[in-house]
C-alpha cells in the first residue's frame, strides 16, 4: 500500500515538472495587425444613354367614334343583319336592318301625285294670267282713242268685275270731259297672285314628295362606318319607333388612349400645348398570352383642363388600324413582321404607353432600388462610397432617368442597403448570384476534370 502511493507521487510530480517544461519552452505568439471590416454592397454599372427621351405613362383604351343605332322612321323590322349580333365586326356600308317599306312607297306615290296635281293647277293659273294680261291691253288700246273705254262692257264681261263702277268712271268724265281716261286696276286684275298661290302649292307638294322619299330612304339604315357591334336590342319582326335604341357600335379605325401625366413629364414633351407643330410619335404596348405588343400612336389632342381627381393633364393618343394586330416587342425592335396570332388592340384595357420626349446629348438610367432619399445616390468609387445628389428627368416603377453631370466615366452606383452610409467608406462590391453560380459551376467542372482514373 505504501509503495503504491509512493508510485503514484512520482508520477504526479513527473507530470508536474514535464507540464513546467513544456511551459518553459512553448514559443510566443505571433502578432497580426487586426483585419480591418470592410462592408460588402451590391452594386451596378448605370446604363448611359443618348436620344430622345421617353415620356412613359399608362391609360384605358376607348373608342373614338361611336354611336347609337336607332330607327329614324317607324314600322316593322323585315330584315336584321345576322352579323348585328355583340362583338362582330361590321363592314361601312353593310345594311344593319331594314323596315317595311309599304306604307312610304305609297306616301311617295301619293305625294308624286299631289306634284302633278299641282303643277296643273300653276299650267292653269299661268292661262288665266295672260288672258287677264290681254283683255286689259285691249281695254287700254280704247282709252287711249278717246272713247269710253265701258261702253262695250256688259254685266257677263270679266272686265267689269275687276275695273271701277259705272257711277265713278261718268264722274270722273264730267269732271275732266277732255283728259284721256285712265283705268284703274287693282293686282287681282291680271291673276298674279292666283299664279303665285299655284307655285306655292306646287313647292308645298314638291315638299311633301321629298319628305315622303327621304323617308322610304331611312327604312335602310346602313353602317355608316367599319366597326364592332358593342350591344344589340333587336330583333326580326320588331315594330321599332323613331330614335328607340337598337344597339351600339364602335369604329374600328382609329383608337384613343388616354394617358394622364403629371405636369412634370408633360414638360418633357416638346411642343406638347403648341398646335400644328408636327405630330409626336408615341407607342402603346400591351400584354396577351404572355408576349408583350406594341402598336405605334402619336398625339393626337391635349385636355386643356387639369383631371380634378388626380391633377393630371390627360393626353390622347391615336392609335391607327388597332385591329391589324400588334407587333411584339422584340419583332419591333428588329424591324419585322408582325405575328400571324398578334392580337387587336381591345377597347378598354389597360396599356402603357412611351411618348418621344426632349432629346438630350446623355442621361443615364438608375435601377430604382439605388435611389436614396433626397434624390440622393451612393456611388463607388476606387473602392470607396461617395454621396451625391442626381436631377431627375423621369421615374417609373422600375428606373430613374437622371442627369449624367457629376457621375464620370463608368458609374457604379449601390443597389443594396448599407447600415452606416458616410462619405469615403470602403466598401466591397459583391458579385452577382449569376456570375457566383457560374463560378462554382466552372470550379467544379475543373476537378472533375482533375481527378485521377482509378
Amino acid at each position: 500500500m505504501h509503495r503504491q502511493r509512493v508510485i503514484g507521487g512520482l508520477i504526479l510530480l513527473g507530470a508536474i515538472l514535464f507540464a513546467a517544461l513544456l511551459i518553459m519552452l512553448r514559443s510566443e505568439p505571433e502578432e497580426k495587425a487586426p483585419e480591418e471590416l470592410v462592408p460588402l454592397v451590391e452594386a451596378k454599372a448605370l446604363e448611359i444613354r443618348s436620344g430622345n427621351l421617353m415620356v412613359k405613362g399608362a391609360g384605358t383604351v376607348q373608342a373614338r367614334e361611336e354611336l347609337t343605332l336607332a330607327a329614324e322612321v317607324a314600322g316593322k323590322l323585315v330584315y336584321v343583319n345576322p352579323d348585328l349580333r355583340e362583338g362582330q365586326r361590321i363592314s361601312r356600308g353593310a345594311i344593319l336592318f331594314r323596315i317595311d317599306t309599304s306604307d312610304y312607297r305609297n306616301a311617295v306615290q301619293t305625294a308624286q301625285a299631289d306634284v302633278a296635281s299641282q303643277g296643273i293647277s300653276v299650267l292653269q293659273a299661268k292661262e288665266e294670267v295672260a288672258l287677264a294680261k290681254a283683255e286689259l291691253e285691249r281695254f287700254q288700246q280704247r282709252g287711249v282713242s278717246g272713247g269710253n273705254a265701258y261702253a262695250s262692257i256688259d254685266s257677263s264681261d270679266y272686265a267689269a268685275q275687276i275695273l271701277p263702277p259705272d257711277a265713278l268712271t261718268k264722274k270722273a268724265s264730267a269732271e275732266r270731259p277732255q283728259a284721256r281716261q285712265n283705268i284703274a286696276t287693282n293686282g287681282l286684275a291680271t291673276r298674279q297672285p292666283q299664279l303665285e298661290s299655284a307655285r306655292a302649292g306646287l313647292r308645298r307638294a314638291q315638299a311633301n314628295l321629298a319628305n315622303a322619299e327621304t323617308a322610304l330612304q331611312r327604312t335602310v339604315v346602313r353602317a355608316p362606318f367599319s366597326g364592332i357591334v358593342r350591344t344589340e336590342n333587336i330583333a326580326l319582326g320588331s315594330y321599332v319607333q323613331p330614335g328607340q335604341s337598337l344597339g351600339s357600335m364602335v369604329g374600328t379605325a382609329d383608337y384613343e388612349a388616354v394617358i394622364p401625366l403629371s405636369e412634370k413629364d408633360a414638360a418633357l414633351i416638346p411642343q406638347l400645348f403648341r398646335a400644328g407643330s408636327g405630330r409626336i410619335a408615341a407607342s402603346v404596348f400591351s400584354d396577351y398570352g404572355g408576349v408583350r405588343y406594341r402598336w405605334p400612336a402619336y398625339v393626337d389632342r391635349i385636355n386643356g383642363l387639369l383631371n380634378p381627381k388626380t391633377r393630371t393633364i390627360d393626353v390622347f393618343l391615336r392609335v391607327p388600324k388597332p385591329i391589324s394586330g400588334g407587333v411584339p416587342t422584340a419583332v419591333a425592335d428588329n424591324g419585322g413582321k408582325a405575328a400571324t396570332a398578334a392580337p387587336p388592340l381591345f377597347v378598354g384595357s389597360f396599356v402603357d404607353a412611351e411618348i418621344t420626349g426632349r432629346a438630350l446629348d446623355s442621361y443615364a438610367v438608375l435601377p430604382l432600388a439605388a435611389l436614396r432619399a433626397g434624390d440622393k445616390i451612393w456611388l463607388v468609387q476606387n473602392g470607396k462610397l461617395h454621396i451625391m445628389t442626381v436631377d431627375i428627368y423621369q421615374r417609373t416603377d422600375k428606373t430613374a432617368l437622371i442627369s449624367t453631370s457629376g457621375l464620370g466615366k463608368n458609374p457604379v452606383a449601390v443597389t443594396g442597403n448599407l447600415k452606416v452610409a458616410t462619405e469615403g467608406l470602403r466598401v466591397r462590391i459583391a458579385q452577382p448570384r449569376v456570375a457566383a453560380k457560374a463560378s462554382n459551376a466552372n470550379a467544379s467542372k475543373a476537378k472533375t476534370k482533375a481527378k485521377p482514373v482509378q
